[in-house]
């Protein structure tokens, strides 16, 4: 896939950018290069290849989901202005 210079004007018009023909030219050329490369990666074959969430086999630390803080809800609430079945009210402000 390729873009045409009018494809661009019309991109950069829909994100409200305004572009010369010399930037649009430009952005042309580094676009259709990313499309080069994206079809180069399409057209690898990758069946039988386990997706991978890192480039090396690594694993997360991950530390013990156990609660350390205290409920306090009570003492925040407590100096809230407004409060409702455990819930915050605050003014209205969106019409």
């Amino acid at each position: 896939m390729s873009l045409s210079l009018e494809q661009v004007h019309r991109v950069a018009q829909l994100a409200r950018l305004e572009i010369s023909d010399a930037e649009a030219e430009t952005t042309r050329t580094q676009l259709n290069a990313i499309f080069t490369l994206i079809e180069a990666m399409q057209a690898v074959d990758t069946k039988g290849i386990e997706p991978m969430a890192h480039a090396q086999d690594l694993s997360q630390r991950l530390r013990p989901d156990e609660v350390t803080e205290t409920d306090r809800r009570g003492a925040f609430q407590a100096v809230s202005p407004e409060v409702e079945a455990g819930l915050f009210l605050v003014p209205k402000v969106i019409e």
